[in-house]
């Protein structure tokens, strides 16, 4: 192989700056003199025998100067950047797995293919290459290209080829250029797909069986919220996209499995945020004869099973700030000793007196409470004062029966729910019950909750009366619990908004 001089880096070759019809109008021409040589510039297939990662791991000793011309590479990817030097061309190419340099010259290829190569490869493109593996002089791992061919010809420059795209809102809108260009984010997704194996992994071998329920639903149940509406033209009927899948998670129980889960998408008519998104995903697990207490010690697996290789030496995950530790067993606090600590009101006494309106005067709330139900009221009070100060995992219990239909009464306090909500690095992350399994009990909850949409509370559940007949025919005891997927992405990989551990978040249409 001859002396290879490395090349300094310059500017991208092809001018951004240009506009974009003259940039794809361009780039069309080059299509065109591709056909007109019989290359087909959008090919069916290509060999690929090599990733990226794969290379690096297995010639990691190569050294600097050193060349394996008996080893022979066959590699497929994006052209990334182009930096040319007369008779030899410098690149790198990108696949799923990561970035490597090729290196192209006239002596390898031939003076006809690097001109090619020259007029009619741009950034962006996709191509496979053969070649065999050396590292320059400055430790770089390379591959000295011997064949190439087009798989994909771009008529689209890449964004900003050095520096990616920046605007937020571009970014959103066109991922999968946020993808190719900005590796913290395509890091987030392949940390999403580990995080969700590792969970699956863990429930299948505790012998729970993995389902999947109706997204369409006649009735929406399992949680307090405004759901979505679609027809069905077939049948002629209105159905809902499901804002949980307890309720058939829930039948599964009395149909005689013990340990169910589902991992998958729910749906709720609400606002956009940093830390909400319409469409979301969750964990809902169901095991027979447990209850709140089984679902704790199963939550604080879960997290610490996901966050190997997220927390650092002593057990500490960075998220925003704050330094969270997860070692077990974690904090437990009341719901409303809480509230009362951080306002100095016995918000109880206040609730069950049916006074929340009173105390939301005493504590100049800013919202209208005559508009507000009576439990969003206290919401808002937990989520200003109280919430921001839970970093460590918290598990929060005690909640009011009346505002949680679906959880088991307290044994010694019937105004009370057998019921937690998770909370880490001040984000709620997770919500469990002891189920509720007296159909009597169940039916006339339900018929409060239905009263209360008929006055106007659009978050309130509906009556499901198959449901009950389910629970009728007997549910063992059973604890049941959720946790945002969304949210603990966030947390494990220290991402301050929702939206950048979604592959493709639910944007505004743009204006044209």
């Amino acid at each position: 192989m001859s002396e290879k001089k490395e090349p300094q880096v310059q500017p991208p070759q092809e001018v951004t700056s240009l506009p974009i019809d003259s940039i794809i109008e361009t780039r069309k021409g080059k299509l065109e003199v591709l056909r007109s040589q019989n290359i087909d510039p959008y090919p069916a297939r290509c060999e690929v025998k090599d990733t990226v990662t794969e290379l690096r791991q297995k010639y990691v000793n190569l050294k600097p100067g050193e060349s394996l011309e008996q080893d022979s590479v066959i590699l497929a990817g994006r052209l990334i950047t182009i930096r040319e030097m007369g008779k030899s061309t410098f690149a790198h190419l990108q696949d799923s797995t990561g970035r490597i340099q090729i290196y192209l010259r006239t002596q390898a290829i031939g003076a006809e293919l690097f001109a090619n190569f020259k007029k009619l490869y741009d950034s962006g493109d996709i191509i496979g290459i053969t070649g065999v593996p050396f590292v320059t002089r400055t430790g770089e791992l390379t591959i000295d290209v011997r064949k190439f061919g087009m798989l994909s010809k771009a008529l689209r420059p890449l964004p900003e080829k050095w520096h990616g795209l920046k605007d937020p809102e571009l970014r959103y809108r066109q991922r999968y250029l946020d993808l190719l260009t900005n590796e913290t984010t395509a890091k987030i997704l392949r940390d999403r797909a580990l995080v969700i194996k590792r969970i699956r992994g863990l429930l299948d071998g505790k012998g729970f069986m993995e389902v999947e329920t109706p997204m369409m639903q006649p009735i929406p149940g399992g949680a307090t919220a405004r759901p979505f509406v679609t027809h069905h033209n077939a049948l002629d009927i209105d159905l809902y996209l499901r804002i949980a899948p307890e309720l058939y998670l829930k039948r599964l129980i009395v149909g005689g499995y013990d340990k169910v889960y589902e991992l998958n998408r729910n749906f709720r008519n609400e606002g956009i945020s940093t830390k909400h998104n319409p469409e979301f995903t969750m964990l809902e697990l169901y095991q027979a004869y447990s209850d709140l207490y089984g679902m704790m010690d199963i939550t604080e697996e879960i997290i610490c099973v996901t966050a190997q290789g997220y927390a650092n030496e002593n057990n500490e995950l960075e998220f925003c700030g704050n330094k969270i530790n997860i070692t077990r067993p974690w904090k437990r606090e009341t719901y409303f000793g809480l509230l009362q600590a951080a306002t100095g009101e016995d918000v109880y006494a206040y609730v069950m007196d049916g006074k929340t309106k009173e105390l939301a005067r005493n504590l100049s709330l800013d919202i209208d409470v005559n508009k507000t139900p009576e439990h969003k009221i206290i919401d808002n009070i937990f989520e200003k004062k109280v919430q921001p100060g839970l970093i460590n995992p918290t598990f929060v219990t005690d909640f009011a029966t009346k505002w949680t239909p679906l959880a088991k009464s307290k044994p010694d306090n019937p105004n009370l729910v057998e019921r937690f909500e998770l909370f880490v690095g001040g984000e709620e992350v997770a919500n469990a019950y002891s189920e509720l399994n007296d159909p009597i009990e169940q039916r006339n909850r339900l018929l409060a909750q239905a009263k209360d949409k008929a006055e106007g509370d659009a978050e309130a559940m509906f009556f499901d009366d198959d449901f009950i007949i389910a629970l009728e025919h007997g549910m063992p005891p059973c604890g049941g619990l959720g946790i945002g997927i969304d949210r603990l992405i966030m947390i494990l990989t220290n991402t301050s908004s929702i939206r950048e551990t979604i592959a493709f978040p639910l944007m505004r249409p743009e204006k044209k």
